[in-house]
């Protein structure tokens, strides 16, 4: 049997996302299972080495998951890139931090993943993109929400035309996040201070670009409302400050092919509804309403026939008539962001296809620009496809 060590410099495993999705949920998750598996006999095996500006808590992390506090643990990011046996860097910290490391990591000649937005700006983006592609290093950008259950289900019933034509698509996303004076809040403080590169906008808008565009196809025309609906929050050390990024963003996107998408993304909201985000894709033959897990569907053939009657109670109970649909091979990822991972991980050492790369990154960017740009300007606005 042979195993192939891939070393990856993971920058920004302190915070939440980097903690729980990257490191814990996928590599050492990758790492449990005894890497990946490449046939016959052969595994790739990640090896972390936790990158940041705190070196007690970076410690404190590498002892309680089994890694070396002192070969896997760095507070110097250039030594870490001029290591030759580092084969990729990672990035999960904030993203005003992320463009410059990205930079410094491409010159190094690593390959390089990192979690979106992969800059704070579309021309910031697409040089990294450039920069990558003439580097001749892999590079990849997380675009996790392609890989859940819920949306692979959903994937499964365009591809098998269960819709017809495909009309609109309308998806809620958020929650209510405390404003950490009475309760602590669920997301950092920076997320809202637009100084700092917060912005809802900024934060979803990316992840839409990729979800339509795969599922539906390209976003031609970009109209958006955003706002700070939360003037006012409380930070980690419970010191009040001006929420100055949106924490609100409306939005209606015009695809290929005329299709219709209204997103919603807020965190100023409380929910009622099966999830956390969910999408409902209406066709002419059927209808779909798929969430992070589960994706219900009702056929043409069976939509009820509701009659507007304000004057009497609704006797019709419409969420008992949809069908759930089932969980079959292929659905049952274990964690999204686990199963891209493994698919980069191939993608470095094997040289497997892959798309999800830092121009894919850049088109991300863009919508949320523009988005910002439409809110500020009151116009519905083109999204032009994005070359190298």
């Amino acid at each position: 049997m042979s195993r192939k060590t891939l070393r990856i410099a993971m920058n920004g495993v302190t915070g939440r996302m980097g903690h729980r999705q990257h490191l814990v949920r996928s590599l050492l998750a990758i790492r449990e299972q005894g890497g990946v598996d490449i046939g016959d006999g052969g595994t790739l095996w990640p090896e972390p080495v936790l990158v940041g500006r705190r070196e007690h808590a970076l410690t404190a992390l590498a002892e309680r998951h089994g890694l070396d506090p002192v070969d896997d643990v760095s507070t110097d990011l250039d030594a870490v890139l001029a290591d030759p046996t580092v084969d990729i860097y990672f990035d999960a910290q904030a993203t005003a931090a992320r463009e410059g490391a990205v930079r410094k990591a491409i010159a190094a000649g690593k390959h390089v993943y990192t979690e979106k937005p992969s800059a704070g700006t579309l021309a910031g983006a697409l040089e990294l993109a450039r920069l990558a592609e003439a580097a001749g290093v892999r590079h990849g950008v997380v675009q996790d929400k392609l890989f859940l259950p819920g949306l692979r289900k959903l994937k499964r019933l365009i591809d098998g035309g269960f819709f017809g034509q495909i009309l609109s698509v309308r998806g809620e996303f958020g929650y209510w996040v405390f404003e950490g004076d009475w309760q602590p809040a669920q997301r950092p403080s920076w997320n809202y201070r637009a100084q700092d590169g917060g912005s809802i906008a900024g934060d979803m808008f990316p992840h839409w670009e990729y979800l339509l565009r795969e599922l539906f196809g390209p976003v031609r025309t970009v109209q958006a409302l955003v706002t700070t609906h939360i003037p006012r929050r409380w930070d980690e050390r419970g010191k009040p400050y001006e929420a100055t990024a949106d924490d609100a963003a409306y939005g209606i996107f015009e695809l290929d092919g005329g299709i219709v998408a209204q997103i919603n993304s807020s965190w100023a909201v409380r929910v009622r509804r099966d999830e956390l985000v969910e999408f409902q894709v209406d066709g002419t033959e059927g209808s779909a309403v798929a969430g992070l897990r589960e994706c219900h569907v009702q056929h043409r053939a069976t939509t009820p026939k509701p009659v507007w009657n304000p004057d009497r109670p609704t006797a019709e109970r419409f969420r008992e008539q949809w069908q759930r649909v089932p969980d079959n091979a292929g659905d049952e990822a274990d964690n999204a962001f686990r199963a891209q991972w493994e698919l980069f991980l191939r993608h470095v050492a094997l040289g497997e296809p892959w798309h999800w790369d830092l121009l894919a990154g850049a088109r991300g960017v863009q919508l949320a620009e523009l988005g910002l740009a439409s809110s500020a300007c009151g116009r519905r606005l083109d999204v032009p496809e994005l070359t190298l």
